[in-house]
């Protein structure tokens, strides 16, 4: 499936428009990472694209969301390894992430919000202004982006990258769609 057509059947299943910028902005963290990383573009681009594709369905029973949105990916034809990074990215599963692309859908799901909180607490709300030495200092505060686990963006770790490095490419990816996000 091409991006475009992701993208329209993305916005079929999901109706909230936060959850399709969060969808983007996880998109774009997953397209920097993967360039980072030497790996497939495309395919990590998808695989955050979609990863909450089922969450107008789940959004009540977290026990059901992932393993329904890969259902539904596996049923259009994506990759075993897309579909497999999707349904592990909800950790309430306990299944063993085991790729690169697992791990890094796994810490770039929080880190969209995180970073996207760090802009909207800002007096301009842009995300052009935020700093990494910003988001380091607010990593550190737990009362802020209560809802983004500290624990699963410090897992970029398993993907082989320090937390600086992580904050710098998923601040720097979601800046360059801004516009779309709104930020």
């Amino acid at each position: 499936m091409q991006r475009s057509e992701a993208l329209n059947w993305l916005k079929e299943n999901l109706s909230d428009e936060n959850h399709i910028k969060h969808s983007l902005a996880v998109e774009a963290i997953m397209r920097g990472i993967a360039v980072r990383l030497g790996e497939d573009v495309e395919k990590y681009g998808l695989a955050g694209l979609l990863h909450d594709i089922d969450y107008d369905t789940t959004g009540d029973a977290p026990e059901k969301h992932s393993l329904i949105g890969a259902q539904m990916l596996e049923d259009k034809g994506f990759p075993a390894e897309i579909v497999y990074a999707v349904k592990v990215h909800n950790e309430m599963h306990g299944l063993e992430r085991k790729s690169t692309l697992d791990k890094a859908l796994f810490c770039c799901d929080p880190a969209s919000g995180f970073i996207t909180a760090a802009a909207l607490v800002r007096p301009d709300k842009q995300l052009a202004n935020v700093a990494v030495k910003s988001l380091k200092k607010r990593f550190k505060e737990k009362a802020f982006a209560r809802g983004a686990s500290r624990e699963q963006m410090a897992a970029c770790s398993e993907i082989g990258l320090e937390l600086e490095e992580f904050l710098a490419i998923s601040l720097a990816s979601m800046q360059e769609i801004a516009a779309e996000l709104g930020l």
